[in-house]
């Protein structure tokens, strides 16, 4: 009996090495595997991530209003910094000038302007890709030369005194509009029309100002903070006119939409908007709000 169980254990002992030889090997594959599957996902990954950084690169166009100028002279070179290989190209001019030139076919990859209705008319025609996001937001002021101290306010504008009145054109410059429909509200668009000088845009208007070939202008807050050269005379009652807002858009006919769509969310976001502050923008409307609600979830 004994000797039995001596034989019976010296069988078992006999497979042990066997199986544990077996285990060790199973193990070994299995890690190896595990390895290799690693090695796959993380080379699947990189290359996923190599693709879209070169989806985000090369170079986009942006047709944005010549009230931006300021602060995307900054803001350009600031995002091509921290995304190596993207070129950001500005277009400035007047909002409806731009618009006009992108429904004619000119290049270009996102449309910035200075007010919601050539953003309208352009996701009207099928020019828009997606929604526009509103980035800043602005306020429209009267201006006249440093060194003149005559003119007080806007009712001033109809005193013998004002000659000349430079406004943007009001087709397709946003700050005529705006102007022409705040002087209307106030009743003295019709006083103060034949001084009116019509300029192409808002810089323009400045300029005339500035060089003393107009007595008053209506520019943008931020446009007067760039000119010592002018003083504001007042703010323009934001209650006379519709909101200054500033939206921007991909375009369809974009020939690199994710880089754009990648430099319209760096607009958006924060970084952008203390650079925007800098230069006097305020958020559009309803920013607080979205801020207080990401807070809360």
């Amino acid at each position: 009996m004994e000797s039995r169980v001596t034989m019976h254990g010296a069988k078992n002992f006999a497979r042990r090495p066997a199986l544990a030889g077996l285990f060790v090997f199973l193990l070994a594959v299995a890690l190896g595997f595990g390895c290799v599957a690693t090695d796959v996902v993380s080379a699947f990954a990189q290359t996923q991530s190599e693709s879209q950084q070169s989806q985000r690169t090369g170079s986009i166009t942006v047709s944005a209003a010549i009230s931006l100028k300021d602060a995307l002279a900054q803001l350009g070179p600031m995002y091509e910094k921290r995304v190596p290989g993207a070129k950001v190209v500005f277009n400035y001019g007047g909002s409806g000038t731009l618009e006009q030139q992108i429904e004619q076919g000119a290049p270009a990859d996102i449309f910035f302007s200075a007010a919601t209705l050539q953003m309208d008319e352009l996701k009207g025609a099928g020019l828009v890709e997606g929604t526009p996001v509103d980035i800043v937001a602005n306020s429209l002021v009267l201006i006249a030369p440093a060194d003149s101290d005559t003119l007080k306010t806007l009712e001033n504008l109809e005193a013998p005194f004002v000659k000349k009145i430079a406004v943007g054109e009001t087709k397709t410059v946003p700050a005529g509009m705006y102007a022409q429909e705040s002087l209307q509200h106030l009743g003295l668009w019709g006083g103060v029309m034949p001084k009116v000088v019509f300029a192409k845009d808002v810089r323009a208007v400045l300029t005339y100002v500035e060089t003393g070939n107009a007595d008053a202008g209506f520019v943008y807050e931020t446009d007067a903070l760039t000119s010592k050269k002018v003083r504001v005379v007042a703010k323009v009652p934001d209650d006379t006119h519709a909101p200054i807002v500033y939206p921007a858009a991909v375009l369809k006919n974009s020939k690199n939409s994710e880089l754009a769509k990648a430099f319209l969310d760096f607009l958006a976001g924060s970084d952008a908007r203390v650079i925007f502050q800098e230069f006097g923008f305020a958020p559009p409307p309803g920013a607080g709000s979205e801020k207080a609600a990401a807070a809360k979830n």
